[in-house]
């Protein structure tokens, strides 16, 4: 009965907006209700979500039924929740690798793309399409593949901006929407997408404001594809120079996004700024701190960053403009305070204006505060930033130290060879042959490997532990540095998380790997879907 009350309330209000669009007052007004109501369209997502994972939880065999519960629940959280879908994607790559079926595994392949790129992470991303096989997947997987390398192309475009290089990435997300353009159906929403992505990339921006009067006459077109359409002719607009109409195409995607329970979302954030410029300081301040709050919860750290520029110009000049009214109340209040000598009456109005400067300095250091956490929370980003640069320069260092030392013995045994061939002393070529010793090496290297982490991460053995039992606990020996079982964990803790990329580097099978890890868990006190990230949140030194 709750599920049935939740379809009908969402479906009465979703219907106004696609059925068409008013004008920019009333969907400003439209926007605020339904972001009054964001706590109802959010639970409709939830109960969705904890059905689905009720039934796959309870599911005890990893078949195709349970692969197709984990995508549902991936499609769920793709939009809502980064985090959550990257976890369901990791799953259901597991199933289908138990089943198997290439075909399943490049399908979850190509969901933990999707969410890299719309978490503003490229490198992973293009390294997640470069290892998908496109002839295990079907027409409309491939056309979702195709379609995701023209937007990752596009993204990374426009967060260069350097014009050494952005045509290029243009010219390639051109060619991957034509071949997308190949595995679409005509007239459906998918080939429509595609091509107004292509009017705008070409700058054929009339034909991109055609095709979305055709989408939205699509019979079947959902409150998400609505808003991914409006935003897109939003910057057809903009481009344009028609703000007014962009404006409320932003408008109404952003109503479809607070609808749809949408989290990765740019309307909202673009509307901020439209309101700014504007001078509707009231609405660009609630507008940025909507998408601040979407932006932390879906945890998109591109768009984080991006709105963390928009959102201090924004506070800053609304301390601005609470100052100049401050400064304003105090000499009004002195004004009036001569006056009271003189007209006892306007003692009243007096406490009236040091009422409204008590609520100003209040309103003052509750933005004060919001500045504070989000100077923290950049803190935090830069922190993460600078570890990451300290261990690249560790182990930069470090492997090229050790292949200039390589070259060095190869060079000598070179030499060594070359007189002993020229000389026909092949007794002492097999000799020599015979001396290279590559487990010995292995073991140098990993020797090299282990000190380099520790010197990075000197608590990681102890934080580590702190996941086991005492009995459970891991004790090595005073000449041995890491063991097997942790080093696949310090190379996960460094951000390597493919097991068939962490068997070719230690030089184990990758079931070896598989079973290393699976054993590790099954001994831990915290969850196995939790291991990982307790790991990965070791702090360096």
């Amino acid at each position: 009965m709750k599920f049935f009350l939740f379809i009908c309330f969402f479906l009465l209000s979703a219907g106004p907006i696609l059925a068409g669009a008013g004008t920019s007052e009333q969907l400003l007004n439209d926007l605020q209700a339904a972001l009054a109501h964001k706590q109802d369209y959010d639970a409709q997502r939830w109960n969705r979500i904890s059905v689905l994972t009720d039934a796959f939880n309870s599911s005890k065999r990893n078949d195709e039924a349970k692969f197709d519960l984990g995508l549902r629940i991936y499609e769920e959280y793709k939009a809502f929740k980064y985090d959550s879908a990257f976890v369901y994607s990791q799953k259901i790559t597991r199933i289908a690798r138990q089943l198997n079926s290439p075909e399943k595994t490049e399908v979850a392949k190509l969901k933990l793309a999707f969410i890299l790129l719309s978490s503003g992470m490229f490198k992973e991303t293009f390294d997640e399409l470069n290892s998908i096989r496109p002839s295990y997947l079907s027409q409309a997987d491939k056309l979702d593949f195709y379609f995701l390398q023209a937007r990752a192309y596009s993204d990374l475009g426009n967060f260069n901006q350097d014009q050494a290089y952005r045509p290029a990435y243009n010219t390639k997300a051109l060619a991957y929407a034509d071949t997308a353009l190949r595995f679409s159906q005509p007239g459906s929403y998918e080939q429509l997408a595609v091509q107004q992505f292509k009017a705008v990339k070409s700058g054929n921006l009339p034909e991109g404001v055609a095709l979305y009067q055709r989408i939205r006459r699509l019979p079947q077109l959902s409150v998400h594809q609505l808003a991914v359409s409006a935003s897109t002719t939003a910057y057809i607009y903009s481009q344009l120079s028609q703000e007014d109409k962009a404006f409320e195409l932003l408008l109404v995607s952003a109503i479809a996004d607070v609808q749809s329970a949408t989290k990765e979302t740019v309307a909202i954030f673009q509307l901020s700024d439209y309101c700014y410029r504007r001078g509707d300081l009231e609405n660009a301040y609630a507008f940025i701190k909507e998408a601040r709050e979407q932006a932390a919860f879906y945890k998109a750290r591109q768009r984080q960053i991006e709105i963390s520029h928009i959102s201090s110009i924004i506070e800053g000049q609304k301390i601005t403009i609470i100052e100049n009214q401050r400064k304003s109340l105090k000499v009004y209040a002195v004004a009036v305070t001569l006056l009271a000598l003189f007209v006892v009456g306007f003692i009243a109005i007096i406490f009236k204006q040091l009422r409204k400067l008590q609520k100003a300095g209040r309103l003052i250091s509750i933005t004060n505060q919001e500045l504070q956490a989000r100077n923290e929370d950049l803190r935090r980003l830069n922190t993460g930033l600078n570890e990451a640069n300290k261990i690249k320069e560790e182990y930069i260092g470090y492997y090229f130290h050790n292949n200039s030392q390589l070259i060095d013995r190869l060079e000598a045994l070179k030499k060594a060879l070359d007189t002993q061939l020229s000389s026909k002393q092949y007794g002492a070529v097999q000799k020599l042959v015979n001396g290279i010793q590559i487990k010995q090496q292995r073991q140098e290297l990993f020797k090299g490997f282990d000190s380099v982490f520790l010197r990075l991460f000197p608590q990681f053995i102890t934080q580590f532990n702190a996941l086991f039992r005492p009995e459970d606990q891991f004790i090595l020996p005073e000449d041995q540095l890491l063991t097997t079982e942790l080093r696949i964990f310090a190379l996960i803790r460094l951000g390597i998380q493919d097991s068939e990329q962490i068997s070719r580097m230690l030089g184990y099978s990758i079931n070896t790997i598989y079973t290393y890890k699976t054993r590790v868990k099954n001994r831990s006190i915290v969850p196995n879907e939790e291991f990982e990230a307790r790991v990965q949140a070791i702090e360096a030194v």
